[in-house]
């Protein structure tokens, strides 16, 4: 295989997490009687440009079906970070109700609908009907499409060149990602600023995040590797920030390259400085992340099964991506994780990919009184906990599994 980036030969393996199915194809009654498509999930390092991605095997089409099942707004931590970000935008570019904002990935509406309520025009993207259509709910408009060089020039042309697009957790969900960056220097008016934030490479080896691995992010990104890109397709980055969401992410910021007037941040060489000094751009900081992977999982059976030993009930908690990763690799099946529970409906009644865990709505917690709730989802763990604090009166206690077992 060669890079998605700079079509070097791809020979270093930084994680094989053997084979599962896409993380959010979740299951119905129905879909139970018949077979799963499994694909091989092994993520390679390009030792040219840093970019480290999945092996192909699954077209986008495949992964993002119309009843994508990702609903941003479950979130109340990830809601309260995209009200934030509008508040901030709006502060730090001086957008008016003459600007326009664009959002790339709008998901469910749970951005823009913090723009909207603004007056600012703004208008949203996003290929999967399910989220589409909730946020067409909340009266934003969408253009129903996957992103790229080819929409953003429809989009110039029918007078909607952008003052902001935001691009939040998108970027490592593409498969070609030098078209996608492209399309935001096309869209971008003169002055215009794109922002994207993403998970952090650093912390996602570092800190054992392997979870965070799925079909559906074809990259894992560093601001080394994500600057190349940038600079090839007609971007450059001005200024990054670091955040907590999704266990540690990078904003940065980025304007036309041909046309941005913004001197560059400190923080853009500090942090590129950062990333060299942890070792990113040698063989050696990706060495030893498959033993580490394989420390977590053989923890997280050997909890689940002491448990089932010694006749305690174990739940989980988030039927997330990241859960569906743990599960697949872990080979935990509903002999010893029996139920995940989920906020979202469009999950409730459904069942995990590959493990085919049923996923309940979570009054089951306080109906079957487990004695461990599993937090999947485990950066809005604090946000999961405050929310199920009641499973503490009869004893019971949580558990995280990455980065690594805690019980708590």
């Amino acid at each position: 295989m060669k890079c998605r980036h700079c079509q070097s030969e791809l020979t270093m393996s930084l994680i094989d997490l053997a084979t599962a199915p896409p993380s959010n194809a979740y299951l119905t009654q129905q879909m139970l009687h018949v077979p799963e498509k499994y694909f091989p999930l092994r993520v390679l390092v390009c030792t040219d440009c840093w970019l480290v991605q999945t092996e192909d095997y699954a077209d986008a089409d495949e992964l993002f079906s119309s009843d994508y099942a990702y609903f941003s707004s479950f979130s109340k931590t990830f809601l309260e970070h995209a009200q934030k970000y509008i508040v901030d935008m709006i502060q730090r570019f001086e957008l008016d109700k003459e600007s326009y904002i664009v959002e790339v990935a709008a998901n469910d509406g749970y951005l823009l609908q913090y723009a909207k309520a603004t007056g600012i025009p703004c208008l949203g993207i996003e290929p999967t009907t399910s989220t589409a259509n909730a946020a067409r709910e909340k009266g934003i408009e969408i253009v129903e499409a996957f992103f790229g060089v080819a929409l953003a020039k429809e989009l110039v042309a029918q007078g909607r060149q952008a003052d902001l697009t935001a691009a939040n957790n998108v970027l490592a969900h593409v498969p070609d990602i030098n078209d996608f960056v492209g399309g935001f220097a096309t869209l971008l008016k003169p002055a215009g600023v794109s922002t994207f934030e993403f998970p952090h490479l650093l912390r996602m080896v570092t800190e054992n995040q392997f979870d965070t691995i799925y079909h559906e992010h074809y990259s894992y990104l560093s601001l080394t590797a994500v600057k190349r890109i940038f600079e090839r397709n007609g971007l450059s980055v001005f200024d990054v920030e670091t955040l907590t969401t999704h266990g540690g992410s990078l904003r940065v910021y980025a304007q036309r390259s041909d046309t941005g007037l913004r001197k560059a941040s400190v923080n853009v060489s500090n942090l590129l400085e950062s990333e060299v000094k942890a070792g990113m751009t040698d063989l050696e900081f990706y060495a030893d992340f498959q033993i580490k992977a394989d420390l977590v999982k053989n923890d997280f059976l050997a909890f689940l099964i002491e448990a089932k030993r010694a006749g305690k009930s174990v739940a989980g908690y988030g039927a997330a991506a990241k859960g569906n990763t743990l599960m697949n690799y872990a080979g935990v099946r509903p002999d010893l994780l029996p139920y995940v529970v989920d906020l979202n409906p469009a999950k409730q009644g459904k069942f995990m990919p590959g493990s085919r865990i049923p996923i309940l709505a979570p009054k089951e917690l306080r109906e079957r009184m487990p004695d461990y709730v599993v937090i999947l989802p485990w950066n809005i763990a604090d946000e999961a906990v405050k929310a199920n604090d009641f499973v503490r009166a009869w004893g019971g206690k949580f558990v995280v599994a990455v980065p690594t077992l805690r019980v708590f």
